[in-house]
């Protein structure tokens, strides 16, 4: 029966592993809003009791052996992950790969002040109050670091994948699993090889981190490949829409003539109202077949961003494939945005996407989007036709759709691209059918 310090020690030690972990997390997952994750703490704290209680139970058990140490590990990690999806509102597999991730490092760090420890002791009354500080110190020191490398931008972009996180998530849990068996085979290593032990454990962790590092750039290469394959697949079809106006111009200018016959007998005649019908008919017609063609083609031709004229391409021929009413406006030359122009592509992906899934169940589907540049800001904007309720407070949740949960790309990637983007503020709006996504990034000097 553990008696109350031991209970307490125990809490104690399992608490300081917890925020460690929280410290790498934070790290590994690029989060600015440091302060908000932070309140959502409190929680936590039953996780370390729950896992200190279960401990004590199985003590109880002496034939477990190490299979005892192995499943307070695994609880430990499945109530922590559970935590993040809930304080991140990131999907299952989002948080598992997060929290694999940040404790990959938390038990490379755990063994790396024990090392530090070891070799300088700092006295038996104060012992477990300097292992569990030095625990600490190390922990934030080495999240401290990843930020400045920027290892979380990496990670980040694995994450904000709709296909990866699964992946990536099995990969950390094996590669955690090892992290761990290292951390078993501490209590056994002779004095004579600690050195080479705690070289290799930094070897690993590193190897870890350059393979993530390596997977996000191989991930963001393809990414951007198949952007530039869009651009010409687009560009392509821009072409082929340049040359149906051609045509339809030449098929009217083949027309005038008899146009103007025809017009000119029913002024002479003074059929002032046949005219008028007939002139309506006529401008009606054209707009129909060049107009609205003509000024698609001018608005596409004011983006002068290359990967966002061609997402806006490529979604406008999703549209017309699914019978969905798009108006674009893009008055003036938009040249740059001040934010790296990858995350503002997949911001207004999410949003064209989103607006587009919820337009299709309306009776009318149409989407309209506004782009504005004006002394280096960018304003968009997105509207759509809708049809469904929306809960305010789910639509920030991982999958979230108008047409259900877990139906559409959800807008929690877009707000997650957004909190590193201190100059960008986003709006939402919906009333009477409509729905309205509005995004500004203001130019910084």
């Amino acid at each position: 029966m553990l008696s109350f310090i031991d209970f307490f020690s125990a809490f104690v030690d399992t608490l300081t592993g917890h925020l460690a972990l929280t410290a790498y997390l934070l790290a590994v997952t690029d989060e600015q809003a440091v302060r908000r994750r932070l309140k959502k703490l409190p929680p936590l704290l039953l996780s370390p009791l729950i896992a200190v209680l279960l401990s004590a139970g199985l003590h109880a058990l002496p034939e477990l052996g190490m299979l005892h140490y192995h499943i307070v590990s695994f609880t430990i990690l499945a109530m922590y992950a559970l935590w993040v999806r809930w304080a991140w509102q990131f999907g299952f597999w989002r948080a598992l790969a997060a929290t694999c991730m940040a404790s990959i490092f938390q038990v490379a760090g755990s063994t790396m002040s024990w090392m530090l420890y070891w070799a300088a002791p700092l006295g038996s009354g104060f012992s477990f109050a300097a292992a569990a500080g030095l625990h600490l110190g190390v922990s934030i020191a080495g999240s401290l670091l990843l930020y400045k490398l920027q290892f979380g931008r990496w990670f980040r972009l694995l994450l904000d994948s709709e296909a990866v996180p699964r992946r990536t998530a099995l990969l950390l849990l094996t590669l955690g699993a090892v992290m761990e068996v290292f951390l078993q085979l501490l209590g056994g290593i002779q004095t004579e090889f600690l050195a080479f032990y705690y070289l290799l454990v930094v070897v690993t962790v590193v190897l870890i981190s350059i393979l993530v590092v390596y997977l996000a750039q191989r991930f963001d290469a393809a990414r951007k490949l198949q952007v530039q394959q869009d651009v010409i697949a687009q560009q392509r079809l821009y072409e082929q829409d340049l040359e149906v106006i051609r045509q339809e111009v030449r098929a009217f200018r083949h027309d005038y003539k008899n146009l103007l016959a025809g017009l000119s007998q029913q002024a002479g005649a003074g059929e002032l109202e046949g005219l008028r019908r007939t002139l309506s008919r006529l401008d009606a017609g054209f707009d129909l077949r060049l107009g609205r063609k003509i000024q698609t083609s001018t608005q596409i031709g004011n983006l002068q961003i290359p990967e966002v004229r061609s997402l806006l391409l490529s979604k406008l021929t999703a549209m017309r494939e699914k019978d969905v009413a798009c108006r674009l406006e893009v008055l003036y030359p938009v040249a740059a945005v001040d934010m790296d122009v990858w995350d503002f592509v997949r911001c207004l992906g999410i949003l064209l996407d989103n607006a587009m899934e919820a337009a299709l169940d309306a009776a009318q589907p149409w989407v309209e989007i506004v782009l504005l540049a004006q002394d280096g800001r960018v304003f968009l904007r997105v509207s759509n036709s809708y049809a469904n309720p929306i809960d305010p407070g789910s639509m920030w949740r991982d999958g979230w759709s108008t047409k259900g949960a877990g139906r559409g790309v959800g807008l929690s990637s877009y707000q997650r691209i957004l909190a590193g983007h201190p100059n960008a503020s986003h709006c939402t709006s919906w009333e009477k059918g409509v729905f309205v996504q509005e995004l500004t990034v203001e130019g910084r000097q």
